[in-house]
């Protein structure tokens, strides 16, 4: 892409993401000679806009950690997008589905860094002895994209379909949980609606994490102490349909909850 029509891009997904009404056509429609790296720059250019404005970064997300998810968008890795202080809801207030487009949410298992990864060469085991704990999330999901006709392109150019985060009251040190197996069961409405093990994050969701700091390293990007590294989805994503309350129960890990309202 010519660097106007990234500037350009960027600035469509921006509008949309303030107004909460404009929904664009695809990227990959408008601009099929777009590539993964020229998404990525997408990206970058809003997330610099975020920060002149006074917002921080807080964390990292990373998404299509799932073999399945990869195949229906025809990629062989996942993708990542950036966390905001303004994109942080609580389990205590109902989210209001009039600030959101056409959201989903996935159930997640977020890690708290207490050391700076820094790739390339960072393995699982970095990353575990990186970590101060973990704590069960939700990522509520959302696409500036038309019907969420989206390519992999797509979704890294709109950060990664990322909207808010919510997390549980509990951060459990990481030495008392094997991340691998632990379990999740998914509610809505108090119905179980699926059930998943860690090891659906790229069989180890510590190595969703480490992908992400070896890929950050293309862009000088290190993850930082103190950040929250939201390391992909255990199932797929669940529409969000009306005032739904999602429960995630994992085990030892505890559970998060969001509400929400019209």
């Amino acid at each position: 892409m010519k660097k106007e029509e990234i500037i350009a891009a960027a600035n469509s997904l921006w509008i949309s993401s303030q107004d909460k009404k404009a929904i664009i056509q695809p990227l990959t429609v408008t601009y099929p000679a777009i590539t993964i790296q020229d998404a990525y720059h997408i990206q970058l250019m809003n997330v610099d806009k975020k920060i002149e404005r006074g917002q921080k970064i807080i964390g990292k997300k990373v998404g299509l950690t799932s073999k399945a998810m990869q195949q229906m968008l025809g990629v062989p890795e996942p993708d990542y997008g950036h966390l905001t202080d303004d994109m942080v809801g609580t389990e205590e207030n109902a989210i209001s589905r009039s600030t959101l487009l056409q959201p989903k949410i996935e159930a997640e298992i977020a890690f708290v860094l207490k050391e700076k990864l820094v790739g390339p060469g960072v393995t699982i085991t970095k990353v575990l002895q990186a970590t101060e704990g973990v704590i069960p999330a939700f990522e509520i999901i959302d696409s500036r994209i038309k019907d969420w006709k989206i390519k992999i392109q797509d979704t890294v150019a709109d950060n990664g379909s990322s909207a808010m985060i919510v997390l549980g009251s509990q951060l459990i040190p990481i030495d008392q949980v094997n991340l691998k197996y632990v379990g999740m069961a998914l509610e809505k409405n108090g119905e179980i609606i699926d059930t998943a093990a860690g090891a659906a994050v790229l069989g180890h969701p510590a190595l969703a994490v480490a992908w992400l700091a070896n890929k950050l390293a293309e862009f000088e990007i290190a993850l930082e102490p103190g950040e929250i590294i939201l390391s992909g989805s255990l199932t797929k994503a669940y529409e969000v349909t009306g005032n739904d309350l999602f429960v995630a129960n994992f085990g030892a890990l505890g559970s998060v909850k969001v509400k929400f309202a019209d």
